[in-house]
């Protein structure tokens, strides 16, 4: 007998993890068909599943299947995740309040991102030289690595840490998936933490899914006439930060007590 499982997952490989047609197969009872799929080389997580993360399921849309490679385990408790997100049209400026703060909260924190070109890539590598961990959520197939400039880089997150999506094989990436993959990002966060955006940019999209999921946000402060998201966050209420210590004090974290063993 069919479980749950397997319509979910051949509903995603079906429709290449589109969450509107996998949940139309759903509410029509679509029945399984003979089609043949490539095989999945990733490991597999449903919304059936008992280890199926309970606080995922709390968001509109949750994603129904997700594909994974690497340490699922990290998915298990948000207390200590901070998502860090920005412009991938970046700044020396930004590159470096993304180092500095991402550097000191490493081995204390998880490290959750977009594997995106920019801000993105610069935390999640900076997460790693730090020996810390770190989740990328893909907007593209859980094969595809995009862009292909952070190959190298999701090998590394692949192997020690966790990249997951909720669209399987070689999926193409395509416009209309990255705002939509954001959600994931936010609900994974205790806190988003912006280092540097523009007023206009999909940065501004995963800080709205992170107010509406009741998340933490801030933000590092720019100087006066830039076209700075982060600065017009700001005084709408996001918390400004300056410095790693800023952002450990919000999600109350004790320094002194890491999470990780060297």
């Amino acid at each position: 007998m069919k479980k749950i499982r397997d319509y979910l997952i051949y509903y995603s490989l079906k429709y290449n993890g589109d969450y509107q047609k996998v949940k139309r197969a759903i509410i029509d009872r679509e029945d399984m068909g003979d089609e043949e799929f490539p095989p999945i080389k990733s490991g597999v997580v449903t919304f059936d599943d008992e280890d199926y993360p309970d606080y995922l399921k709390r968001i509109n849309d949750p994603p129904l299947v997700l594909y994974y490679y690497g340490d699922i385990s990290l998915l298990k408790n948000i207390d200590k995740h901070v998502g860090v997100i920005g412009s991938r049209n970046f700044s020396e400026y930004g590159k470096e309040a993304t180092e500095n703060i991402v550097s000191g909260i490493a081995k204390d924190t998880v490290i959750v991102s977009g594997l995106a070109y920019g801000i993105d890539a610069i935390a999640h590598a900076c997460a790693i030289n730090n020996k810390g961990k770190t989740i990328a959520v893909l907007g593209s197939g859980i094969d595809v690595c995009y862009p292909p400039e952070n190959q190298e880089l999701y090998e590394k997150i692949k192997k020690n840490h966790l990249v997951i999506s909720e669209y399987p094989g070689l999926t193409q990436p395509s416009p209309d998936k990255f705002p939509f993959r954001n959600r994931i990002i936010a609900q994974l966060s205790k806190c988003v933490l912006i280092t540097e955006a523009y007023a206009r940019s999909g940065t501004s999209i995963t800080a709205n899914f992170a107010l509406m999921l009741g998340r933490t946000v801030c933000c590092v402060p720019y100087p006066v006439g830039k076209n700075s998201f982060c600065n017009k966050f700001i005084n709408q209420g996001a918390f400004l930060v300056e410095g790693p210590e800023d952002v450990l004090d919000l999600i109350g974290i004790n320094k002194n007590e890491p999470i990780f063993e060297l």
